[in-house]
Order: structure tokens, then sequence, then C-alpha cells
């Protein structure tokens, strides 16, 4: 009888360790595929970024400095964007996309502020069309950007807390890095003087 017992509880034992392991699995496989809605989204817009500067092009040839530095800042994101699709959630991987996407959203910035300056370009009608769908494409990012931190944070407290942590050390299941985008804009307080 204390047989049936001992096996009983093994049995239960193992389920139990199956069912966290198979909830770390879904858990990273999650973010995983919240990191690929990510990369349609940035591949879209790696791809907008040169027609935008060829629009421009003709009318700020004497700005070839910023178009440069736009082009030059959209093939640091695509490197970004491959090191980060062999390995999603890999701290490095995603900083350095983060780092690169930080840059490309600089130059950005002061690209569409360049293009203000000039209304020729500002009513090109390629120039409008290609503005909005950046814009569309930006605000798709950020969406799945948010899903796939929302993930990443379901999988780490999966990898943190016990007792799927024992699970996650065994099997070696290791925490996975955010994608935090930090905005130029966003880094210093505004400064406020009322003299």
């Amino acid at each position: 009888m204390s047989g049936w017992i001992v096996l009983g509880v093994l049995v239960v034992a193992v389920i139990f360790v199956i069912g966290l392991y198979n909830g770390l699995v879904t858990a990273r496989n999650a973010y995983k595929n919240a990191f690929s809605q990510i990369e349609v989204q940035l591949t879209r817009r790696y791809d907008l970024i040169p027609n935008l500067v060829e629009t421009a092009k003709g009318y700020i040839k004497h700005e070839r400095e910023t178009l440069e530095a736009v082009i030059a800042a959209r093939n640091q994101a695509v490197a970004g964007l491959k090191a980060a699709q062999a390995s999603p959630g890999d701290p490095a991987a995603m900083k350095q996309l983060a780092g690169a996407e930080t840059v490309l959203t600089g130059a950005m910035s002061r690209f569409m502020a360049l293009a203000e300056a000039y209304p020729d370009l500002k009513a090109n009608q390629n120039m409008m069309q290609l503005s909005e769908e950046i814009t569309s494409t930006e605000n798709r990012v950020a969406f799945s950007r948010q899903g796939y931190n929302d993930s990443v944070m379901g999988y780490n407290n999966k990898v943190q807390m016990f007792p799927s942590n024992l699970i996650a050390g065994a099997f070696g299941f290791v925490l996975a890095q955010m994608l935090e985008i930090e905005k130029p804009e966003m880094r210093a307080a505004p400064k406020v003087s009322f003299t």
C-alpha cells in the first residue's frame, strides 16, 4: 500500500514539473512571437525610409549631411534588428537594437524638422504619403513593443518566481531583456523659467 502512495506522489510531482516546464516554454515562445511582430513593423519602417530620403533629395540637395545621417542610422538599426532576430530577448542584442533605434529616431526627428522648412517638399504628394505611412508604422511599432515587453515580463516572472524558478534554473531558462527605446526628448527634464 505504501508503495502505491509513493508512486502516486512521484507521478504527481512529475506532472507538476512537466506543467511548470511547459509553462516556461509557452511564455518564452510568447515573447519570441511578440518580437516577430516588432520585427515586421521595424522592417516596414526601414523599407520606407530610403523612399522618404529619395523624395526629399530633390528639394533639399544642400542638406546632404542630414540625409546621410538618416541613411546611416537606418543601416545601423537594420544591423541591430538582425542581431535581435538571431536571439530575441538576449540583453546585448536588445540593447544594440534599442540604441540603434534611439539614434534613428533622433535622425528622423531632425530630418522631419528640416523638411518643415521646405514648403514645396511638405506639399509633395509622395512626401505626404510616406510621412503618413511612417507615422502609422511608428504607432504599430510602439504597440508591438508594448506587447513584447508585456510578454517578456510574464516570462521573466515565471523564471524568477517559486517554484518555477527551480525548473527554470535546472533547464537553462534565463531572463529576457525588454525593448526600451529611449527618446531623446524624454532624457532631459524641461527647464521652466519665470523670469
